[in-house]
């Protein structure tokens, strides 16, 4: 059974690319170099439905009790379906979102009969997997920008199935109820939020971001840009909400902060943060062939920012990602007609 080490996921990882497109170092949360790597140890889970466990010792049970010839002719049969049955979820490093929906999937398959099993890797051992049919989707590609170089690289070996949430982003939040809603008027209100604009990780790609473009852009430099880490942002974010105080930090979505917190993001009328990117899900060639109705499931999936949020802020935030799989079946228990409508979509499609 795999699982999510808590506090490296749950404090949430910022893009790792400037909106040009050029890779920035991101500090502990990624491999400055995308071709540097690395895979983590994984495990298999068997499958949880009690029927297919059933079904298994019926087909064992019928086999033993036949002669050699038709005991044989069965195990095939149910190694033929089992074969069937395997899906391998290839999951990002320190990717909230991926992690999240990669473990929404585990359960909503697992409680179809599919044995799920989810390997953690970075990036480029993700992509190299699933180009050579190693694994068999991947829900976290983030297009046109953050994976660019991947989808040159690899994909002509990949599937596309499908866009599930259109809205990826760097930020600039403030509390909801702050008289600040631009960053054109940021500087001028600046003893609003105390004259501080609260950061993450020194190395992030959006801490360099926010440095190179957002402050100079908005004449911010009077301002006190604090560098710390993305759980000390949090922490203060956490506090500044408590005690009614304003605050703006930065940000990105999507991150569970926006369903724990009443935030509101910034207008930046300059572009410094770069355009809004799709996360989309992508397989390994031929799946389509091999699992036609996942397919087209995963083709009309998605998510609103509301439900990943509220998806992430139960894995990541209320259980401290360590109960992954408890929290995805927590949020379909609270999301009941979630998955009849998906199937309902992909029938009409």
């Amino acid at each position: 059974m795999w699982r999510a080490a808590g506090p490296q996921h749950h404090a949430g990882r910022p893009p790792d690319r400037d909106p040009d497109g050029s890779p920035v170092h991101v500090g502990a949360h990624r491999a400055a170099d995308p071709r540097k790597d690395t895979m983590t140890t994984h495990t298999r889970r068997p499958v949880a439905r009690l029927a297919a466990v059933a079904a298994a010792l019926t087909l064992t049970l019928t086999a033993c009790a036949s002669d050699t010839d038709e005991s044989t002719d069965a195990g095939s049969a149910a190694t033929s379906d089992d074969a069937q049955s395997e899906l391998t979820i290839a999951v990002h490093n320190g990717w909230d979102e991926g992690i999240a929906v990669s473990h929404l999937w585990e359960a909503i398959l697992e409680d179809e009969g599919y044995d799920v099993e989810l390997e953690m890797a970075d990036p480029g051992f993700v992509y190299t997997g699933l180009a050579g049919g190693d694994l068999d989707v991947n829900f976290d590609m983030w297009l046109p920008v953050t994976h660019a170089d991947y989808l040159e690289e690899f994909g002509d070996d990949l599937e596309r199935v499908g866009t599930w949430y259109d809205d990826a982003r760097l930020t600039i939040a403030v509390n909801e109820d702050s008289p600040i809603t631009s960053l054109a008027e940021l500087a001028e209100q600046a003893d609003t939020v105390g004259n501080r604009l609260v950061g993450i990780e020194p190395g992030a790609g959006l801490t360099r971001i926010t440095k190179e473009s957002v402050i100079p852009t908005y004449g911010l430099e009077d301002m006190d840009f604090v560098e710390s880490s993305t759980p000390a942002m949090l922490a203060e974010l956490s506090g500044a909400i408590d005690s009614d105080r304003d605050i703006a930090v930065t940000l990105w979505r999507p991150h569970w902060a926006y369903d724990a917190f009443p935030l509101r993001d910034l207008e930046d009328p300059e572009g410094t943060l770069g355009e809004a990117e799709n996360i989309e899900t992508v397989a390994r060639t031929g799946f389509s062939d091999d699992f036609p109705e996942l397919a087209r499931w995963f083709g009309v999936f998605t998510l609103t920012g509301d439900q990943l949020f509220a998806l992430e802020n139960l894995m990541f935030n209320e259980n401290e990602g360590e109960r992954n799989e408890e929290s995805a079946e927590q949020w379909l228990a609270d999301n009941p007609d979630f998955v009849d409508e998906l199937k309902a979509a992909a029938d009409a499609a």
